[in-house]
């Protein structure tokens, strides 16, 4: 089938296509290149077509301005399990996922909640896809640390099984 092959190209959707609120203020610009990249889980269902993960990502982006006050989705990106990942803040903008760590990371949300299984290859894969571009650009030190958001706050996020899997991926770090 087709899942067998995974894509050696990212796939972006950016914030124009998944139709976006604008921003309610102008951010933070964020001092690149940034040193940690942090993953976390969205904690909502899993998403497997654009349109699923569209939904999500809409949805999100609703409950961070409307009900925690932000003024912005808050994580960088997003990856869906249909291998493609969603601007969310960007390279180029603090993000709000991670106390403390804002101002000098690229926050990463699988969309999904994997506390019992890991994403799908493809979604991993889309991170992975993601961070390089991050390097290429040069948004992310090519020395950067990978961190999993249960390690730097109290939360489950990214999720045991995810956070299993990634710490099998290069670049992740025990501590910041």
């Amino acid at each position: 089938s087709a899942n067998l092959t995974l894509p050696d190209k990212l796939k972006l959707v950016t914030r124009l296509e998944w139709l976006a609120q604008p921003p309610e203020e102008a951010p933070n610009p964020l001092p690149i290149p940034v040193p940690y990249v942090i993953i976390q889980h969205t904690a909502t269902e899993n998403c497997s077509s654009q349109a699923q993960c569209i939904f999500h990502v809409r949805k999100i982006q609703q409950f961070h301005i409307e009900s925690k006050n932000w003024w912005d989705i808050g994580y960088n990106f997003l990856v869906g399990g249909d291998g493609e990942a969603y601007e969310g803040r960007g390279w180029k903008a603090e993000g709000a996922h991670t106390y403390g760590f804002n101002s000098r990371s690229i926050g990463i949300g699988f969309i999904g909640t994997f506390n019992n299984f890991k994403p799908p290859q493809r979604q991993i894969k889309a991170c992975k896809l993601l961070i390089a571009k991050g390097v290429e650009l040069g948004y992310i030190q090519k020395n950067y640390k990978l961190l999993a958001a249960r390690q730097l706050q109290t939360t489950q996020s990214p999720g045991a099984a995810l956070y299993k899997d990634i710490k099998t991926w290069d670049h992740w770090a025990k501590e910041p």
